[in-house]
């Protein structure tokens, strides 16, 4: 407890930290900052000793083209026909784990399942970076030392307590570990034994990483047994200003403006949802629920988290959605030549990227209602040239 308090207290307080100069002095600091949560000074000197920046991970921090892809496009790159019948296999394979997680956490199979394919291929590609040297490649650098920072003195405590050797332990260029891609200050803090065997390794043991997993995904809100993301058919005449994430409304008002599951049931009456059209009015269509949002607090990518959540679906047994015909995407230049056309107007869109992430979409949605285009937040041709 004392030590998860001092890693909150440093998270806290991570914006006021310092980040790039002498590296030497830059260890130092991170030293004294993990001597102040407890931890004994030999075990922060051993964790550093052959300790080096990686200007790999940078690139690879600098290199997230992939982000820019839309919906299709993406998931379709990442849903294949083996993940599918893999995620068969694993989930027959380790059932008494997700029996035991839905019991206790109300979490299906098919949310975990997901993470666990894109995230490590099941377990089978869990990085080749040095996991030390990553973090403090990240930590050093001043693009998000706020995020990395706390997650290094993090990774010093996981080595006292046996979780990693500093030296070994590879995973992610993003400091990642393990089968499920966790930070250290996850592991730490939220790491379960999944096995039994009175250790948590989540490199190793497959029910470690899905129980741990199942434990973040709760401890970020997850609404037990209750549904995350279902494809829907929605009319022609919808109001599209009220779509997107930021627009919610009951599942019984969705029902009454024309919206209905295009297989089974909607959710119960009074949940509260949103309609999510990844490719505007003419591609695919969701609702939405309360859990879809724990996602965007496991990953930021718009385009991931959605894939994320549909493949989910998918792997519960949901039919391949109704892929429509969206108009087509604005390429990256363009994305980024919007983007600038909407700063310019005063909407924070999180930077001229490329990506049609969130803050992008909203921005998008309110000049189609600005200048009378249908506001599905589907960036167009006619918008661009409009503005």
């Amino acid at each position: 407890m004392r030590i998860a308090l001092a890693l909150s207290l440093l998270a806290s307080t991570a914006h006021g930290q310092t980040c790039g100069g002498d590296v030497g002095a830059f260890i130092n600091g991170i030293k004294a900052e993990a001597i102040a949560t407890g931890i004994p000074a030999a075990i922060a000197d051993s964790f550093f000793q052959g300790a080096q920046i990686d200007p790999n991970v940078i690139k690879a921090d600098r290199a997230q083209g992939v982000f820019q892809k839309d919906f299709l496009s993406f998931s379709r790159a990442l849903i294949s026909q083996n993940r599918i019948d893999n995620g068969r296999i694993y989930g027959q394979r380790y059932d008494s784990t997700f029996d035991a997680i839905q019991q206790r956490f109300g979490i299906p199979r098919g949310v975990l399942l997901a993470f666990w394919a894109f995230e490590t291929d099941y377990g089978q590609v869990q990085g080749s970076f040095n996991t030390r040297n990553a973090l403090l490649t990240l930590a050093h650098d001043c693009r998000r030392p706020d995020l990395f920072r706390p997650q290094l003195v993090a990774a010093i405590e996981l080595y006292r307590r046996g979780g990693m050797d500093p030296a070994t332990t590879t995973g992610a260029w993003a400091g990642e570990i393990g089968q499920l891609q966790k930070l250290p200050r996850e592991i730490v803090e939220k790491g379960l034994d999944g096995d039994g065997d009175g250790v948590v390794n989540l490199k190793d043991s497959a029910a470690d990483a899905l129980m741990t997993g199942a434990n973040v995904l709760s401890s970020l809100g997850w609404r037990a047994n209750e549904p995350w993301l279902q494809e829907v058919v929605v009319p022609d005449d919808l109001d599209w200003g009220l779509t997107g994430l930021n627009n919610k409304a009951s599942v019984s008002d969705w029902a009454a403006r024309g919206v209905r599951a295009r297989a089974g049931d909607l959710g119960a009456g009074d949940l509260p949802a949103a309609v999510l059209l990844p490719m505007g009015r003419n591609g695919p269509a969701f609702l939405a629920y309360p859990n879809f949002d724990v996602y965007f607090d496991w990953n930021k990518s718009f385009v991931y988290v959605t894939t994320a959540a549909y493949f989910g679906t998918r792997l519960e047994g949901a039919a391949i959605y109704d892929a429509g015909n969206p108009t087509a995407a604005l390429s990256g230049q363009q994305m980024q030549q919007l983007q600038q056309k909407l700063t310019a107007r005063g909407h924070d869109v999180g930077g001229i990227d490329g990506i049609l992430g969130a803050k992008t979409r909203d921005a998008v949605q309110a000049e189609q209602t600005r200048l009378g285009l249908p506001a599905d937040a589907w960036p167009t041709a006619e918008l661009l040239n409009q503005l």
